[in-house]
């Protein structure tokens, strides 16, 4: 079992950096790749990032290349999701997700989830 809480989000305004925490509890964290999906009202989770259990491979979504970046620190159970040059088309709940074997961007693939965070960019 893995608890996964999420922290960081609230109002920034366009052109604004923002990171986001997961902090994690429960099994042993170091095991687990690590993904921050989000879901905008209205719309579907999309996968943003991802992060192997070691953090030696990250994967980022098209839509948030070259400007989010995924990290971990193991010794901590935390994983980040720093964004910069937010865009007001980011706003949405910002979730992470840990599983054990995962195909990183199918968040069917996840066992655990945290309960999410609000971020919202205005322009």
């Amino acid at each position: 079992q893995v608890q996964l809480v999420e922290s960081g989000g609230g109002l920034v305004q366009a052109g604004d950096s923002l990171r986001l925490s997961c902090a994690a509890s429960g099994d042993t964290f170091s095991r687990y790749f690590v993904s921050w999906f989000r879901q905008a009202a209205g719309e579907e989770r999309e996968f943003i990032a991802g992060i192997s259990s070691s953090g030696g491979r990250t994967y980022i979504a098209d839509s948030v290349k070259g400007r989010f970046t995924i990290s971990r620190d193991n010794a901590k159970n935390t994983v980040y999701l720093q964004m910069n040059r937010l865009k007001p088309e980011d706003t949405a709940v910002y979730y992470c997700a840990a599983g054990l074997y995962v195909a990183y961007s199918d968040s069917q693939t996840y066992r655990y989830w945290g309960q999410g965070t609000q971020l919202t960019v205005s322009s």
